[in-house]
């Protein structure tokens, strides 16, 4: 059974972080694999200007090229309306019986985790692994016992001050990988 990690985000844009993040759990946390699920709507995100679906997904594939343990995913185009996590993992299940899937989420996600719809069933039927993010005090449950804190680096490297940066004029070009730099049409 292939291990697969979920790294769900809404990638607006995606950066080095991300991927250095999706490199390190391949190699020292033994996912074979990691699938990026370019987001729609995330029910806890309102009012987050987004670029266009498509142009996000198509950055992450521009981004991870054609490294093999990386896929860029629309998956969640499809379903319903704002994504949520338990839905999509379901659906994954159903559609991918050969994988084991594995969700990756932040530190910040966590702390937030009992707001998502039917968290208890993620955290009691599919592997978690939450990396550390600065400021974020991690404690699991014993009850949840394949929910695991990762040793990754912290690389603390946003979205937000990505775009944010952009629109001040800012040289950015170590942020985000060149393929991306070239597809970015932020609006100021």
């Amino acid at each position: 059974m292939k291990k697969t990690g979920i790294f769900s985000g809404s990638f607006n844009p995606v950066h080095i972080g991300h991927l250095a993040l999706a490199n390190w759990l391949c190699e020292y946390e033994s996912l074979d694999e990691v699938w990026f699920f370019v987001t729609p709507q995330s029910p806890l995100k309102k009012n987050l200007m987004l670029l266009d679906d498509r142009m996000r997904y198509q950055m992450v594939e521009k981004a991870i090229g054609d490294y093999p343990k990386f896929k860029a995913s629309d998956f969640e185009f499809s379903l319903p309306k704002p994504s949520y996590t338990i839905d999509t993992l379901t659906e994954l299940q159903k559609s991918y019986p050969e994988h084991l899937f594995h969700f990756i989420m932040g530190a910040d996600n966590w702390l937030l985790i009992e707001q998502w719809k039917d968290y208890e069933m993620i955290l009691k039927q599919f592997p978690v692994i939450i990396y550390p993010r600065l400021g974020c005090e991690v404690i699991i449950p014993n009850e949840y016992p394949s929910v695991r804190l990762v040793a990754a680096p912290i690389i603390e490297i946003s979205s937000s001050f990505i775009r944010k940066a952009y629109r001040e004029g800012k040289d950015i070009r170590f942020f985000l990988p060149e393929s991306v730099r070239e597809y970015l049409y932020l609006s100021p």
